[in-house]
């Protein structure tokens, strides 16, 4: 008896040995648990990283599906834009000796990288203003010679030249940026002639050459007459309405994405105002708005950019905008409209030259 009781005594106590060694954690458990109960948003973290519950797991595929969206967006617009800025040129070439019109070539250097320019000059009255004619985008100077000889023939001087990324020029464009340095290195040589009038010039533009146009005018006393064609406050505005053409404007941050990579390749005049901003420094000088029908992005714009100008301003609709795109009658049609506000606002009356 006695030892059978000394048998159960010694098992009660092993029993309760063993229970006491499973009820008491390690020294690493009892960290562990302290931590966690000390930061409980570590539980959290666990989870989101190795997710065991069906709505952490919904989340977290969610969230690398918005992610990767994100990457083929910027991707696609990246694309889209390097597409954009480097436009397909068309280039023409004339021979100076018996093209009429009698045109000569003039040449200048644009400061920085863009360097060499040729532009043709087609002479009017000795001693007239001179109209300058800038092409738009995926244009050239040799699409506006009807152009030209329209305003030619009422004696102006013409001159007419190509943008980077356009024409024979090399580059990509930046629809404006860049280009209205060469606007003014143009009219900078222009106006070291001695059979023109250096101090009197009008421009007339097409979307771009329309911003590069009021752009120049906003810094310089020498433009006294506009023609404004489609015009847009900010260059980006020209890759919203590129983008929307191939399609793709509909899908989500599409449009943004590509203003962003945009941006980014022009990250050098991030600080440059929108024409609205300094369009009380035209006040004075005459400006005609030309508004398209066919292309209410730049339609609108353009009204916009009216509203806020200073006088004399005038606003005219068109069915079509595009002058080089036009069919023979709404071609003339135009050009007749572009002369008879050339000659009611600077007339090519021939003034004394030096």
């Amino acid at each position: 008896m006695r030892h059978s009781e000394k048998y159960l005594r010694l098992g009660e106590e092993r029993r309760v040995l063993e229970s006491k060694q499973t009820a008491i954690p390690t020294r690493g458990q009892e960290k562990g648990r302290g931590a966690f109960a000390r930061r409980p948003g570590m539980s959290i973290l666990f989870e989101l990283r190795y997710p065991t519950k069906w709505y952490t797991k919904l989340f977290t595929a969610i969230v690398a599906l918005i992610f990767f969206a994100g990457l083929a967006t910027l991707a696609i617009a990246g694309f889209l834009v390097y597409r954009i800025v480097k436009p397909n040129r068309t280039s023409s070439e004339i021979n100076m000796q018996s093209f009429p019109g009698r045109p000569d070539a003039v040449e200048f250097e644009v400061p920085g990288p863009a360097g060499h320019r040729e532009g043709w000059f087609f002479p009017g009255f000795r001693g007239a203003p001179t109209i300058i004619l800038c092409h738009g985008y995926e244009s050239s100077k040799g699409e506006l010679l009807t152009l030209v000889s329209a305003l030619q023939d009422h004696q102006y001087n013409v001159l007419v030249c190509d943008f980077v990324g356009h024409g024979a020029n090399s580059g990509t464009t930046s629809f404006g940026y860049r280009e209205t340095p060469e606007l003014k290195a143009a009219i900078d040589v222009i106006g070291q002639r001695n059979d023109i009038d250096s101090n009197t010039f009008g421009i007339w533009g097409y979307n771009l050459g329309a911003y590069v146009a009021l752009r120049e005018a906003e810094n310089d006393k020498r433009v006294h007459a506009l023609i404004l064609d489609s015009v847009y406050d900010q260059p980006k505005e020209m890759v919203k309405v590129e983008v929307a053409k191939t399609g793709l404007g509909g899908f989500p941050f599409m449009v943004r994405a590509a203003e962003f990579s945009f941006e980014w390749l022009n990250y050098e005049h991030r600080q440059d105002p929108p024409l609205s901003r300094l369009l009380n420094s035209v006040s004075g000088v005459p400006k005609l708005f030309l508004q398209p029908a066919d292309e209410p992005v730049l339609g609108e714009a353009t009204r916009q950019l009216y509203g806020k100008a200073p006088e004399p301003k005038e606003l005219a609709g068109l069915p079509h905008g595009n002058y080089v795109s036009l069919g023979e009658d709404e071609k003339r049609m135009y050009e007749n409209r572009v002369v008879s506000y050339f000659l009611l606002r600077m007339p090519p009356a021939a003034k004394p030259v030096k």
